[in-house]
């Protein structure tokens, strides 16, 4: 019956109706329905003198025997010799550390039941910020761009804002994996330093291996790591990964989504990404406004050790701080309105969690509906569950390549949901958005992770199936940049532009040659006004960008954190014959000497920065009437000064 079952709803012939066999969990043990001691859950605070690292953790309320902390580099592959501590101790401090360098550290505690558990953050102090995080690769189905082509153009945009030099392919649904794997191989080759991934629409999946993660039926899975990978050899079919995957990989794909069973149908798939598209917009320029909290659905509790949940609490200390979690009721008795769904219907979350039994298009006991209390795709979308970033764990999830997945709906709602993520089984390692880092890095460690990461079980690590859904170069702190950037040749290029938030350390400009880069920093540090005049622009059409920086404090540590950049282009003319300067030490002081054209007037800047907007006008507008002009600045006991020729 289970199997007949089965292919009735796998082919739409029973849509919306829940499986019961999917149901059957298995027993909690004493301690279960605290699933969250199977997690050290993690924040860290920063001094800066003397610089200091100070890690702070809940304890186990069933008792603890000892921690082990561990530290490592964020590129080092051994976590080496810890530090034990006694089973009560709830903090450590790190008095070795540097500003400006971040470190990884992991908790290990042995817990009087019985049971090891695991904690993970990224810490540092004052971590510079990232101007440049390489290249990513855009694949777009073809049939979005007719009715999509200003929201692509402006995603290009906001890629590129966010240091990312963008590189785009058309592809359409019936061409083949491994070609558009050679397109992506083709730029990795081509740009040393292409790093992510981006699926738009219904790309090509892969489908590989024979695996039965949730002990239902063995299967092939979808395998977007296919794409990340590079170089490894994927012609036997496998289960697990071949090789490590290179890049970043996330795809938005609203296929097949049509809403069954809705009083009223979803909006078709060109709308819904559209929509996902201008939710992606909004988010990374601070736009859209969400408490820096996460709600627990954990129906699974714990048995024999496996506590999908725990990668759920694992993650959100580091990344929102204690007492940030709220558990959603999850028990048969549970008032409608304090179930999973009803409160992400509500209330706004930064992050979300949920696990139970699962089917393609629901889950069990985090919902409303029938004997199961289940929650559907269409109450996903419906009630526009609002959740940025949501992890799941059930049967059936990770074939999210169907019709109106589960998994799929929170990337369909109106209002908020990006990325959504099955994480238990393997379970997902999250810690480093904490301090800026983008989802996909979060993405690719957890694909390639074997055992530098540690969970419950560890089952499942580097199964093929792992895969995000969303957009993996979004980060977790974004902020609103700069407006009303414009820029204007008087002599040398002025820029000027508004601010709209309070407390930035300034401002880095960037030049490039085209709008799609890649872009020149021009600031060594960032400019405290909003004005910054270039006096070295070439000749011809210059790009500019703006970005604000501030100094974020999470609970992970603290780092420079850059807005999204505004754009804005000038076309510097200058005289057919460019000004050669020349500058010579004499007895009345430094003599500076230029070429000119007859008519027009000169005059002589100068200021104690090159990229500083507060030029001095030494000289007064002087106009040639010789092929030379020359003049002396008699003022001798300056440490050092530079010097711009422009006109008026």
């Amino acid at each position: 019956m289970k199997t007949l079952l089965f292919y009735l709803f796998r082919f739409g012939l029973l849509p919306g109706i829940a499986l019961a066999c999917f149901y059957l969990l298995p027993a909690h043990r004493v301690y279960g329905d605290s699933t969250w001691v199977h997690a050290v859950q993690i924040v860290a605070a920063t001094e800066t003198s003397p610089p200091q690292i100070h890690l702070n953790w809940i304890p186990d309320q069933y008792g603890a025997i000892s921690y082990t902390v561990f530290r490592k580099g964020l590129d080092e592959t051994n976590w080496g010799w810890g530090t034990v501590l006694s089973g009560s101790t709830t903090n450590f401090t790190d008095a070795e550390v540097e500003i400006g360098k971040s470190y990884e550290y992991q908790v290990v505690k042995r817990a009087v039941p019985g049971y090891v558990s695991y904690g993970y953050i990224h810490s540092g102090i004052e971590v510079p910020e990232v101007h440049s995080r390489g290249a990513v690769a855009v694949i777009i189905a073809d049939y979005l761009l007719p009715s999509l082509s200003a929201e692509l153009d402006r995603l290009d945009e906001d890629l590129t804002g966010d240091g990312w030099f963008v590189l785009r392919h058309v592809v359409t649904t019936n061409q083949s994996p491994a070609h558009v794997r050679s397109l992506i191989v083709a730029d990795y080759q081509q740009h040393t330093n292409l790093q992510a991934v981006l699926l738009i629409g219904r790309v090509p999946i892969l489908h590989s291996g024979n695996l039965n993660y949730d002990e239902h039926l063995v299967r092939p899975m979808p395998a977007d790591a296919y794409y990340g990978d590079v170089d490894g050899d994927w012609s036997g079919n496998p289960d697990y990964l071949p090789s490590n995957v290179e890049l970043m990989v996330g795809r938005v794909d609203l296929r097949d989504m049509p809403g069954m069973g809705s009083p009223t149908p979803f909006p078709n798939e060109i709308e819904l990404t559209r929509n996902y598209l201008n939710k992606d917009h909004a988010w990374r320029h601070g736009l859209i406004n969400v408490p820096r909290r996460a709600l627990m659905g954990d129906r699974r509790g714990v048995s024999d050790g496996f506590a999908p949940a725990s990668s759920g609490f694992r993650a959100f200390d580091p990344l929102l701080g204690h007492g940030a979690t709220t558990l959603a009721d999850t028990s048969d008795s549970a008032p409608a309105n304090q179930r999973w769904i009803s409160r992400l219907a509500a209330e706004s979350y930064l992050w979300a969690y949920g696990c139970a039994g699962g089917q393609y298009t629901g889950i069990s006991h985090l919902g409303t509906r029938g004997q199961y209390f289940e929650a559907w795709t269409i109450d996903v979308v419906n009630r526009d569950a609002k959740a940025m970033f949501v992890m799941l764990f059930g049967s059936w999830f990770g074939n999210w390549d169907c019709r109106d997945n589960f998994q799929r709906a929170f990337l369909a709602t109106p209002t908020m949901g990006l990325a959504c993520m099955m994480s238990g089984e393997p379970h997902w390692f999250l810690h480093h958005m904490g301090m800026g880092e983008p989802i996909g890095y979060s993405t690719r460690l957890t694909m390639n992770n074997s055992t530098l990461y540690q969970s419950d079980t560890n089952t499942m690590q580097r199964a093929i199936y792992i895969a995000l859904m969303g957009d993996p170069t979004l980060r977790m702190h974004p902020f609103a940049g700069v407006t009303n950037l414009s820029a204007a040749q008087q002599g040398a290029v002025r820029l000027t532009w508004s601010s709209t938030i309070s407390a930035v350390l300034g401002y880095h400009v960037y030049r490039a040659e085209t709008k799609e880069g890649p872009f020149m920093r021009l600031t060594p540090e960032p400019v405290p006004n909003t004005e910054f005049v270039d006096p070295s622009a070439p000749a011809g059409e210059s790009w500019y960008m703006v970005r604000a920086v501030r100094e974020k404090l999470s609970p992970s540590g603290t780092f420079l954190n850059l807005s999204q950049g505004a754009f804005a282009s000038v076309n510097v003319q200058f005289p057919a014959s460019p000004i050669h300067v020349r500058a010579e030490s004499t007895e009345a002081g430094l003599l500076l000497t230029w070429n000119t054209q007859p008519g027009i007037s000169y005059r002589v800047f100068a200021s104690d920065l090159p990229w500083t907007t507060n030029w001095t006008d030494l000289s007064g507008a002087v106009i040639a009437s010789a092929d030379t002009m020359s003049w002396h600045d008699v003022e001798t006991n300056l440490p050092q000064r530079f010097y711009r020729i422009g006109s008026p």
